[in-house]
């Protein structure tokens, strides 16, 4: 899972690294673009987050035959949540007109999404199989797929952005189109393991079935905090980043290249959540709560260190890692000098999305939920507006913005610990949460 979520993250590694050497205004449009695609997308396609636990569960108790069942209500959810999300980017230049960002880069964020969208149904529909795999415990089978959709996607964007086999140079909005045609690569790899034995233990095959509402709202029941949860996180960072674009293309570079790295550093311990989610959830579907919660422990521990190493890394290569994605010496500069808040920020960074993730195996999503929320935009934006902007003391900018989410981060991090600990010891609620 940790090499997939890696993969995953490469691709907008690659996007980003491609676009910003073809020009710093086409890396700042696709930073712009990616802040309304990706939130937007992670909530909707976090409806559907739920199926990983719930298999699970379902596979603890050994009901691997009614997974099918909740295979095709996912499925539809997916259907509906592609036409949301396409609704929604293709109509976002009022967005960039709202905050005022560099018109240039607004033009070339809005092309992105026009491109990008048409690869979302193919995207939300991938998703859905591949939280079905992990929750069924195979893990490599997505791993491939995602390794694979990274060499398309990088061969893609060499062609489309840069102009190559009789195509004209696209810039930005050839990244959005080397991206849909990526996500569609992707459902279709992910299609012939319906056809694989495990999977067709799940009855998947045997059985075609039409919408079913009580069944829909099961999965939203667990789902809709988990896909709003990684909206409030993911789209207070957008919000920050239109902010930022009032600054200007430097500060949306610069703040665009620490947010990939951070996003990098990001991968492993989000994967040991998502690791934690299925064997939580496995346990707790066998009645085993002393090793749910034994899981759910060594999984913060295994975080906690990672984040430890994370951070004393970040700061030693400061002065060179963002030369990784821009030429731009002023870019580079200003990139180098956020590293050094990135690197503070691990620690809690890292450790939260562990623990949310092993809080999902619980199906204990709401809560958590709630404190992304105040954490997020109570405390972070709120902070990081003041700051960045000197409403009370001098101007921070785009520093002030990371301090700002930092801060709010802190406390979610020491509320979602307190949560992670009290329901993993308490067997009431555990079962509560089971029989949802």
């Amino acid at each position: 899972m940790v090499a997939t979520q890696f993969f995953i993250m490469a691709v907008g590694f690659i996007d980003t690294a491609m676009a910003g050497h073809y020009a710093s205004v086409d890396l700042a449009g696709v930073a712009l673009g990616g802040n309304v695609l990706w939130p937007v997308f992670m909530l909707m396609s976090g409806l559907n987050m739920a199926l990983t636990p719930m298999v699970a569960h379902l596979r603890g108790e050994k009901k691997v035959g009614q997974i099918g069942s909740l295979i095709w209500q996912g499925l539809w959810l997916a259907l509906f949540s592609a036409l949301v999300t396409i609704l929604i980017v293709i109509n976002a230049s009022p967005i960039f007109e709202w905050f005022n960002v560099d018109a240039n880069a607004a033009e070339i964020g809005d092309r992105y999404l026009k491109a990008a969208a048409w690869g979302i149904p193919g995207a939300m529909l991938y998703v859905t199989l591949r939280y079905v795999c992990e929750g069924l415990g195979h893990t490599i089978e997505p791993m491939l797929i995602a390794g694979s959709s990274l060499l398309v996607n990088g061969v893609l964007n060499y062609i489309f952005i840069y102009g190559k086999l009789g195509i004209p140079a696209m810039g930005g909005e050839g990244c959005g189109w080397a991206t849909a045609i990526t996500l569609w690569f992707e459902l279709l790899a992910v299609t012939v393991l319906v056809f694989k034995p495990w999977f067709r233990e799940t009855g998947f095959n045997d059985n075609f079935e039409w919408l079913h509402l009580e069944k829909i709202k099961s999965i939203i029941r667990i789902g809709l905090p988990i896909g709003l949860g990684v909206f409030v996180e993911m789209g207070v960072f957008s919000l920050i980043g239109f902010l930022v674009g009032s600054l200007g293309v430097t500060a949306l570079a610069a703040h665009s290249i620490a947010g990939h790295i951070n996003w990098a550093t990001y991968v492993l311990p989000m994967s040991l959540g998502s690791a934690a989610s299925i064997r939580v959830g496995f346990f707790v579907g066998t009645r085993d709560l002393s090793r749910a919660r034994y899981v759910a422990k060594t999984a913060f521990i295994l975080s906690l260190g990672y984040a430890l190493i994370t951070s004393s890394l970040l700061m030693l290569g400061r002065n060179w890692i963002p030369s990784i994605y821009s030429n731009d010496l002023a870019v580079f500069t200003v990139a180098s000098q956020l590293l050094i808040i990135v690197a503070i920020y691990q620690i809690v960074d890292c450790t939260q999305a562990t623990m949310v993730g092993a809080l999902r195996g619980y199906k204990d999503t709401t809560v958590p939920m709630v404190y992304s929320l105040v954490g997020f935009w109570v405390l972070s934006l709120p902070v990081g507006i003041t700051l960045g902007f000197g409403y009370l003391g001098p101007a921070y900018g785009v520093y002030g913005f990371w301090g700002g989410l930092a801060f709010g981060l802190s406390l979610v991090c020491l509320l979602v610990g307190g949560r992670l600990y009290r329901t993993s010891n308490n067997e009431r609620r555990i079962l509560d949460f089971a029989a949802i």
